[in-house]
């Protein structure tokens, strides 16, 4: 995907102004939920436009985008569901521009007496999960379930440990489990485990086991306030928070 940036002169031709109330809609992943508040939060220190933070999983919130919900702006966990959109004529493809990246880790409770183990052991997984579950996303529809999938199936572990697994709608979920002990392992974000006080990052698994894990941004509603907006999330400030949150830089 090209790099494109949404300038400051294009909001300027567009005659923002920045005193004018709007309730701009922004469907977010899940995943960003943390990150995104702060962003939010630093947006109204210079904006008066009123923006509304809708999170879930990515495929939830494209399959309510795709029937007609009023999303302005789209952040998905994945480049998959937003072609989705683009393929359904819900978002135009030149409306589409790279946002941030992440990263694949494994975890466990804080209070874990994990037993070390190769990630390519197949008995090593089943001895840790043991009576429990591997938590996960959904791994057909959920971005870092899918993800999860194609980490464990490029480790040859995934025939073993599919059965074993507890798949939920989104991350926040998997890392909800993982948290209260309800699972010994999950797989999640590398930004979910570094704003939780309540587990352990046990590996961070290679970018060569799965797909680039990207989040794009679409503007789904071209109003000037929803390019304000996005606008100031293509910002180098922003870039700077999102990064501050473990979050990997759109060079990378």
């Amino acid at each position: 995907m090209l790099k494109k940036v949404i300038t400051t002169s294009v909001i300027s031709m567009l005659c923002i102004s920045l005193n004018a109330q709007a309730n701009v809609k922004i469907y977010s992943a899940s995943s960003l939920t943390n990150v995104m508040n702060a962003l939010l939060a630093e947006f109204k220190t210079t904006s008066d436009t009123d923006v509304l933070p809708i999170y879930g999983g990515s495929s939830s919130l494209a399959r309510q985008i795709e029937r007609g919900a009023p999303a302005d702006l789209f952040i998905s966990a994945n480049e998959s569901w937003m072609q989705h959109l683009v393929k359904r004529g819900s978002v135009l493809q030149e409306n589409v521009f790279p946002f941030t990246q992440n990263q694949l880790v494994l975890i466990a409770p804080k209070t874990s007496t994990l037993e070390p183990f190769a990630i390519e052991d197949i008995r090593g997984w089943q001895t840790n999960i043991g009576k429990g579950r591997l938590a996960i996303g959904n791994p057909q529809a959920v971005p870092a379930g899918i993800y999860a999938r194609q980490t464990l199936q490029s480790l040859n572990v995934w025939n073993a440990v599919k059965s074993l697994t507890a798949p939920t709608s989104n991350v926040r979920m998997t890392l909800a489990l993982v948290e209260r002990g309800e699972a010994p392992l999950g797989i999640v974000y590398k930004t979910d485990a570094l704003q939780s006080k309540n587990v352990q990052l046990i590996t961070e698994f290679a970018s060569t086991t799965h797909d680039p894990i990207r989040y794009p941004l679409a503007i789904v509603n071209t109003s000037p306030e929803s390019l304000e907006l996005a606008a100031f999330l293509q910002s180098e400030k922003a870039q700077e928070i999102l990064i501050q949150f473990g979050f990997n830089s759109l060079a990378q």
